[in-house]
């Protein structure tokens, strides 16, 4: 197995501190068949083009062979593509067009290779300032009509201009079950907590968790026949299994917990992961040891990666994004380390050693040699000498 020389790395104190890369660590198969006993999406993130500006406020403009590449990546994995949600930078560098451009680039490749897609309809192409709730309706109209005439399954993405716009939770009913009922097929709802977007506090009409419960599992209940199923990232697992068990039958609960996903897959969820995006081999290889039921190689080849999610989405979440990029970059899955919105600023490269690490001792940078000099440029731009 290879190897490279030993890197020094700088700690979050200030300090360098070698790293002896292991000789041994996992490895898994360079494919796999999508898993019979979950549903699992990887929330996929998209490459910026490094020549265009995409600074803070700019707009987007994607790599889009790479951004497409990617996402057959995740697919040779047997894994279904979450697109234009939150991994992509929605509400953080990603606008409309080029949302709407990718929604349809991505319905087409999963065409063609006859993978599965489900993307995110929100109502991002509202103004600034605030929206009424026909607005706030129209939007996600607008937004659905787009996900379903490409192929995808739609993701009702949580609203900031929801979440502004309701008073009580009867306006989340109204909307929702407006927008449910004029769609095709069954959507995937969204719960996406305020540490991983502050301006969604307060969703479903309350800041307290267990009213907001109630106000959104009324709302499924009253359209289960129209839901295929919610994912939930409150990084809470036990409030997590506790929804699980009052949802309709029929209706999943796709884990959105990039913290605690293998017990909560193990016990039931299904997934759709911000960080399957990094861990897809990992992720493929367990799923396929849980179809088999072997719990414990299940749970024995997730292990390494949870410390590597759990750096990825550390405080504060919003950020995760940089990091999995990076992870994306160090890789070989693109070849820069730039971000729409200009979000490879986001983390401190103490952060981005880190990840290096844990993404080392996961096994999975497949070229290590490769991984460990794209390490170094980084640390040289930021004047550490590896």
């Amino acid at each position: 197995m290879t190897t490279f020389a030993p890197l020094r790395l700088p700690t979050a104190d200030g300090r360098l501190v070698a790293y002896e890369p292991p000789e041994e660590r996992p490895s898994y198969p360079a494919s796999a068949a999508p898993p019979r006993t979950r549903v699992a999406y990887a929330a996929a993130h998209v490459v910026a083009d490094p020549l265009a500006a995409n600074g803070p406020g700019s707009p987007a403009a994607l790599d889009w062979e790479a951004t497409l590449a990617f996402r057959r990546h995740l697919w040779r994995h047997g894994l279904g593509v979450a697109d234009a949600m939150d991994t992509a930078q929605r509400g953080m560098g990603l606008d409309w067009a080029a949302t709407r451009e990718l929604i349809g680039r991505s319905g087409a490749e999963a065409r063609a290779c006859g993978g599965a897609l489900a993307c995110g309809a929100g109502t991002d192409q509202l103004p600034p300032g605030p929206a009424s709730l026909d607005q706030v309706l129209a939007a996600y109209e607008e937004q659905c009509e787009v996900v379903e005439v490409s192929g995808a399954r739609v993701v009702l993405m949580a609203s900031r201009a929801l979440a502004a716009a309701a008073r009580v939770p009867d306006d989340y009913a109204e909307v929702y079950g407006r927008v449910l009922g004029q769609l095709s097929a069954p959507a995937i709802l969204h719960w996406l907590g305020p540490m991983f977007d502050p301006q969604l506090g307060g969703y479903w009409g309350s800041s307290d968790l267990d009213a907001a419960t109630e106000s959104c599992l009324a709302i499924i209940a009253a359209n289960a026949e129209r839901i295929d199923g919610i994912k939930v990232s409150l990084l809470d697992a036990a409030r997590e299994v506790a929804l699980r068990e009052r949802l309709p039958a029929g209706v999943r609960l796709y884990t959105g917990d990039d913290f605690n996903y293998p017990e909560l897959i193990a016990g039931g969820s299904d997934a759709l992961l911000g960080a399957f995006d990094a861990i897809a081999p990992a992720a493929a290889a367990a799923l396929a040891a849980l179809d088999d039921g072997d719990e414990e190689r299940f749970a024995a080849i997730l292990a390494p990666t949870v410390p590597l999610a759990r750096e990825a989405f550390t405080a504060p979440t919003a950020h995760y994004k940089t990091g999995i990029v990076f992870l994306a970059y160090l890789a070989g899955h693109q070849d820069h380390f730039r971000m729409v919105g200009g979000m490879e600023t986001a983390r401190p490269v103490a952060h981005l050693a880190r990840l290096f690490v844990l993404a080392d001792r996961a096994g999975l940078l497949a070229d290590r040699e490769r991984a460990a000099e794209r390490m170094r440029l980084v640390l040289a731009l930021a004047g550490v000498e590896a």
